[in-house]
């Protein structure tokens, strides 16, 4: 949870170095690492259950017409549709959210991650509740991710899942790194 809330801007790091892009940063806040393309999808998912889809996935950044006045609501689900076609699943950006299965809501989080434009992805224990045939399906969408050149941060305790996905593999303890394989 420290790397998370140092790549997020949230704390500053004691030692060391975070780049971006292979680029020194100093990450002063959570705009600042969306605006590096960071973006977290926490283990307790941030979603408004009483809003849609679209409206998850772009609230804050709504697309707007009318000199700003109003929101285009046609507009924030063509878009969102067109994030869930990247992904390669299939979900109505019409929904309301709390209607939905939690790794549905997972993949809702993974389009508000792409939506913001994020190039680094980081997901924080990802499979906790969720099934095999839905972790199968969330790996499927990692491996695209990483495919389509977005870099994913992958922090689990269960091995398996960690020998499964990853290309390079970091291991913290107390804060320290024990060690890194590739």
């Amino acid at each position: 949870s420290t790397l998370m809330k140092i790549l997020s801007g949230i704390y500053q790091p004691d030692a060391g170095t975070v780049r971006v892009n292979g680029n020194a940063v100093t990450i002063n806040g959570p705009r600042e690492a969306q605006d590096l393309g960071i973006s977290i999808i926490h283990q307790e998912l941030f979603l408004m259950n009483h809003l849609t889809v679209a409206q998850n996935i772009y609230i804050g950044r709504e697309p707007r017409f009318g000199l700003g006045m109003f929101v285009n609501e046609a507009q924030m689900n063509t878009d969102a549709a067109a994030l869930f076609k990247r992904m390669k699943v299939n979900i109505d950006p019409h929904t309301e959210v709390g209607t939905m299965t939690v790794a549905r809501q997972q993949l809702v989080e993974i389009a508000c991650a792409l939506g913001s434009g994020a190039r680094i992805v980081i997901m924080d224990e990802p499979t906790a509740s969720l099934t095999q045939k839905e972790q199968h399906l969330l790996f499927k969408i990692i491996r695209d991710l990483r495919q389509s050149g977005v870099g994913v941060i992958y922090i689990s305790h269960r091995l398996e899942e960690i020998f499964a996905l990853a290309s390079r593999v970091t291991i913290l303890r107390d804060g320290e790194s024990v060690g890194t394989n590739m």
